[in-house]
């Protein structure tokens, strides 16, 4: 017979061109054998501001990638993508409730992971760096505020191709990483599932003293805090270590 017990299954739906959040998940969690994460892709390679590009993040799609993962019978399901922080919080919301409504089973994203980091953890001001272009990074921007969070800085790299923004290397972000905390934000946010940014996490939060959150290990924070699993180590982020106050 099989055995009651097994381990925490965490569900993502994954933009198809990204190469980064699979590998990453996997090396944040280390030797962890009381977690494991299930995949399934949906198609997404381009960031732009317009209407083919949004289609990608069609709720009926994602419906259909969460009943897949649910067949596997995970504990949460998570759209590990940032689309919900140009599209706005609210797209998101009803997604999540959709997926949870067709599947019963408890569901985040992304962007919903980061507003609760930022509730958890007190951040209002933030410096913001992503490999977008800057229109997009405007319209985080503006649906950030709306959330009531400034951004007191950012830095983008003017990438539109999805698939190259895992091929940003630690060098080219240290830079304008530095710059950012030098603004002293209460955080400084890697906005993108495909971008290393938890490689740099230790070495920006050691060097400046800024906390540092990448969407890749917030967003694995928010479910293993929803399938009420144990959180991080402090070197992906010391913030997303420590137990909600």
């Amino acid at each position: 017979m099989p055995s009651a017990h097994r381990p925490t299954r965490i569900g993502m739906i994954v933009p198809s061109s990204n190469t980064c959040l699979e590998p990453q998940s996997y090396r944040i969690l280390g030797d962890r054998e009381d977690v494991t994460i299930h995949f399934t892709r949906i198609p997404v390679t381009r960031i732009a501001l317009d209407d083919s590009s949004d289609k990608q993040f069609d709720s009926a799609i994602m419906r259909e990638a969460a009943a897949l993962l649910a067949t596997a019978d995970v504990d949460v399901i998570a759209w590990n993508g940032t689309s919900g922080s140009w599209l706005g919080a609210a797209h998101d919301e009803a997604l999540v409730r959709e997926i949870t409504e067709a599947t019963g089973i408890p569901a985040t994203t992304s962007t919903l992971a980061y507003l609760e980091a930022f509730k958890t953890f007190g951040t209002e001001r933030i410096g913001m760096f992503t490999p977008y272009t800057g229109d997009v990074n405007q319209a985080v921007i503006e649906s950030y505020a709306r959330e009531g969070l400034m951004t007191v800085d950012h830095r983008h790299l003017d990438l539109i191709n999805n698939e190259s923004f895992a091929r940003v290397t630690d060098a080219e972000m240290l830079p304008g990483s530095l710059e950012l905390a030098a603004a002293n934000p209460d955080a400084l946010i890697y906005l993108c599932t495909n971008l290393y940014g938890a490689n740099i996490t230790a070495e920006v939060e050691e060097t400046t003293g800024v906390p540092v959150l990448d969407s890749v290990a917030v967003t694995l924070w928010h479910c293993l805090k929803l399938a009420g699993a144990p959180l991080l180590a402090p070197r992906w982020g010391r913030l997303l270590a420590e137990l909600p106050r």
